[in-house]
């Protein structure tokens, strides 16, 4: 099969829509398949990120603009057709910020080719914001979005709450098919690294790790509950992340109290923050919408078997819950999140027991094989209809 992934991120571009095309596009060539991935131009790409053999990387001139769209109909018209495009759709990654109608139209516009879309965003919400800049913004990728969704042969959803957002916008009849994201962090066993970084940072206390970008309201959540988590214990805490040595300033500025137990990595390897995941006893990862199948932070905790603490929100599938793989409390009480962190640092059975069932439930529903496994099922489905 041949799959052209059209991704407003590629590696070596940072984010998380970027760590999921690779790996989707590394477990589709795996498979068997070729694939052909359009991307943005980056500064410092000097083409290591296409040398998974059966994966293309073809830079664009520009962020999926006119002179893109070009590229892109040109190179589509001179290979036999139809072809099977894999859009990998968030609003914003698109360039226009966030408004790009154009490339809507032109998708619009191929719907003699296979049009497949992996939702990984819908639309920007501004319900209970009062900017008009926001409500406009919201009103355009809604249009977007309603563009995308009428030129998908095949839709994915990368949370099952899009679903009620975007079923109404898809022709009848439309596939449209859940599809998890996974951990873009390979899990590397190594007992001796992992053991001498929890000696390192946590000098004999529980550690407790977070793996983010600390940014927006999640960085607010977690300064609130570092602080009332060091009142309840005496862990030690480790920030994993490209911005953790900046969050790790503001914070032991903000509260001193923090100095010497707080401590940041910054940017790493995929293959050491395996290391220091694994060396977490419990992985602190609130989100402001709660817990949910997009946010793979989180998924890096679950493959790694790490029990995570985290909220519950407007987005949180019922399947955290059922399946007792992490430690949930309200998105709006940070001190019920601190207490949460705290109840499961000395109780090891329990944390050991957490952390199995968050093994076993990534493996269940959010390793890659899953994606590789329904997106060619659907191809195999397609050709025999």
């Amino acid at each position: 099969m041949i799959w052209h992934l059209l991704t407003g991120e590629y590696p070596p571009q940072r984010g998380g829509v970027s760590d999921y095309s690779r790996t989707l596009a590394a477990g589709l060539a795996d498979a068997g398949d070729s694939v052909e991935v359009w991307a943005p131009p980056c500064r410092g790409s000097d083409g290591s990120e296409s040398r998974h053999e059966g994966v293309t990387v073809h830079r664009l001139p520009d962020r999926f603009g006119p002179l893109s769209l070009v590229v892109l109909t040109r190179a589509l018209g001179r290979l036999p057709a139809p072809h099977r495009i894999l859009v990998q759709y968030v609003p914003h990654a698109f360039g226009w910020k966030g408004a790009n109608l154009p490339f809507c139209l032109w998708l619009r516009s191929r719907r003699h080719d296979s049009i497949w879309v992996m939702f990984h965003e819908v639309l920007f919400l501004a319900e209970d914001d009062r900017s008009m800049s926001r409500h406009a913004l919201a009103a355009v990728t809604r249009l977007m979005a309603t563009l995308v969704a009428s030129a998908a042969d095949r839709a994915f959803i990368s949370i099952p709450g899009w679903r009620a957002i975007l079923e109404p916008l898809l022709p009848p009849g439309t596939s449209l098919t859940w599809m998890p994201v996974p951990s873009a962090i390979p899990v590397v066993e190594d007992p001796a690294a992992t053991a001498a970084i929890r000696a390192r940072y946590g000098a004999g206390h529980p550690l407790v790790g977070h793996f983010g970008t600390y940014g927006g309201a999640v960085g607010t959540m977690l300064e609130e509950t570092l602080r009332l988590l060091a009142v309840m214990s005496d862990c030690h805490v480790l920030l994993l992340g490209e911005r953790s040595d900046a969050a790790c300033r503001a914070l032991t500025s903000a509260h001193p109290s923090l100095a010497g137990r707080i401590f940041a990595t910054g940017r790493l390897t995929a293959r050491a923050i395996s290391h220091h995941v694994a060396a977490c006893d419990v992985m602190l990862q609130p989100y402001p919408d709660g817990i949910s199948s997009r946010r793979t932070s989180a998924m890096v905790a679950l493959a790694h078997g790490r029990p995570v603490v985290t909220t519950t929100g407007w987005l949180t599938e019922p399947m955290w819950a059922d399946a007792g793989a992490a430690v949930l409390a309200p998105v709006d009480d940070p001190h019920a999140l601190a207490a949460a962190a705290a109840s499961i640092l000395f109780d090891v059975s329990r944390r050991e027991a957490i952390g199995r069932r968050a093994a076993a439930l990534y493996d269940a529903r959010f390793h890659v094989r899953h994606s590789i496994a329904a997106l060619r099922s659907e191809a195999v489905r397609q050709a025999a209809s």
